[in-house]
This record gives C-alpha cells, structure tokens and sequence, in this order.
C-alpha cells in the first residue's frame, strides 16, 4: 500500500488488518443502506439543501463585504469634499470679483475676500485633525523637516530652520507632508 497523504491517524490494529488485505474497509452489516433507501434519501436531500443554502448565504457574503469594502474606498472622503465645496464656492466668487472691470482698483475687498476663504479652509482642516508643522525658529528633526537648503544664519544655532518653503502637515498623528525647510549652516 502506497504511503498515505494528508495527516497521520493511529487507526486500531484489526481496521489496519482489514484495510491491508483489501484495499477497503469490510462492513458487517448485512445489507447496507444505500441511495434506494428513503431515509438516507431524505438525509441526503437535507445535507445538500443545507450546504446549497449555506453556499448562497457565503456568496452573498462576499459580495457584500465586497461591495461595502469598494464604498469605502470610493466615498471615504465624501463628507470632507462636501465641507471643502463652500471655499470653492467662495473662491469662485473672489475670481469673479476680481476680473470684473470696474472692480478692478477694488484690491482690498478681494484680499479679505481671499483671507476669509483661507481661513474657513484652515477651520475646517483643523476639524477633521489637520494641524500645521511647526518649524520656523525649530531646530531641524528629519521626522517633520526637508531641508531644501542650507544658508549661513550667524545670528541664529546651527540646525535651526529659519525659511520655510512650504508648510508641513500632520493628520492628527500621521504626517500628511513634511515641511520644506532652509537651516541654518554653521558660521564659516
């Protein structure tokens, strides 16, 4: 008999016997029950309806889960766009402002126009968890830094960020965009 696969079962010594000699399990029964039988007939019809029944509920399972999952990823910003359309709004408002002709000398109505929509976007930033990196005056850490430069700054420590290029920002504790940072060198 050829070495059985799949895991290894301590089996009592007559089945071995038995298994050995024909190549199959003997049964003593006197008759025994097959697909004529209507008990087993019925028991039969029973398993399959079961494993049919729990087969469909898997699958739409799955396909739930699935389409949940492709939900998720496709609106999961849906509720921070909706809060970002108003500043689009306001900004729309403020290039219109601006290109109208007689408007033109009008410069300080657009730039409170402009500040007050940058704020409302800083606001709802800071509701959802966004804040700002601080850097300038900060020594240089390359954690929340990118140092683009070095520029020699006497009057300030060596590895002090003293110019920021662009702003960095975190997402409560998860870096969003490292700050773009000129530091200072050491006096030559």
């Amino acid at each position: 008999m050829s070495e059985p696969k799949g895991p290894k079962v301590d089996l009592p010594s007559e089945l071995m016997a038995e298994l050995d000699e024909g190549g199959e399990l003997k049964t003593e029964a006197a008759a025994p029950a097959g697909p004529g039988d209507p008990a087993v007939a019925a028991e039969l019809a029973e398993l399959k309806d079961r494993h049919l029944r729990l087969a469909a509920e898997y699958d739409n399972f799955r396909r739930r889960s699935l389409k949940e999952r492709q939900d998720l990823h496709n609106y999961a910003n849906e509720n921070l766009v909706k809060e970002l359309l108003p500043i689009v709004d306001n900004l729309e408002r403020a290039v219109g402002h601006a290109r109208k002709e007689e408007q033109r000398s009008d410069s300080d109505n657009l730039l409170q126009g402009v500040e007050l929509t940058y704020r409302s976007l800083l606001q709802i930033l800071a509701r959802i968890g966004v804040v700002e990196i601080a850097a300038l005056g900060q020594p240089f850490d390359p954690q929340i830094h990118e140092a683009v430069r070095r520029v020699p700054a006497p009057d300030k420590p060596a590895g002090t960020v003293v110019e920021i290029y662009q702003k960095g920002y975190m997402l409560k504790d998860r870096m969003l965009r490292p700050a773009m940072v000129a530091v200072a060198s050491e006096a030559s």
